[in-house]
């Protein structure tokens, strides 16, 4: 007759290695972080550039808006170039910090309805090689932060705009 095995021993059973919570979130962590940086990196808006005549030349950004640093009253600030806007704008915040004071109480008809804001008459601003002194500007717009203004006609009109696909110049009058 055949003999009979049985075992008594018990050897331990492997179950499959299970990765850590930890680990696998620092992982993504990571992922997640240099996805931000490449994507801030990618939108982030290209130079201004001042030509040697002394042209200012405004990449269009990839959101399709032309953004460009400058002053306002001495104070820095990253402005959005609308042509379709009357006056250089700046919150309420922002003209605080630059020392925008009193002003014509107004109501600005804005895309998103009416805002009550003052006009203040007096303000130099710069854009690159490009000042104005003594020029109207809107208070009361909210832009999204301290740093944001608005550029708009009061500023614009004073020089030479030429637009193409991917940038915007402006030149001295």
């Amino acid at each position: 007759m055949g003999r009979k095995t049985t075992s008594n021993s018990t050897a331990p059973v492997h179950a499959p290695r299970q990765t850590g919570l930890i680990p696998m979130l620092l992982f993504w962590f990571a992922v997640m972080g240099l996805v931000y940086g490449l994507m801030t990196f990618y939108l982030k808006p290209k130079q201004t550039q001042v030509l040697a005549n002394g042209d200012l030349v405004i990449p269009r950004a990839q959101d399709g808006h032309f953004y460009t640093p400058g002053t306002i009253n001495g104070r820095e600030v990253v402005f959005l170039v609308d042509t379709g806007a009357s006056l250089v704008s700046v919150s309420e915040s922002l003209a605080q910090v630059a020392g925008i004071r009193a002003g014509v109480p107004t109501t600005f008809h804005t895309a998103n309805g009416a805002r009550p804001g003052r006009v203040v008459n007096g303000v130099d601003v710069s854009v690159g090689p490009m000042h104005v002194t003594n020029l109207k500007v809107g208070v009361g717009l909210n832009l999204g932060s301290d740093t944001q203004a608005l550029l708009g006609q009061s500023f614009l009109s004073k020089f030479d705009i030429s637009l193409t696909q991917n940038q915007m110049t402006l030149r001295a009058r």
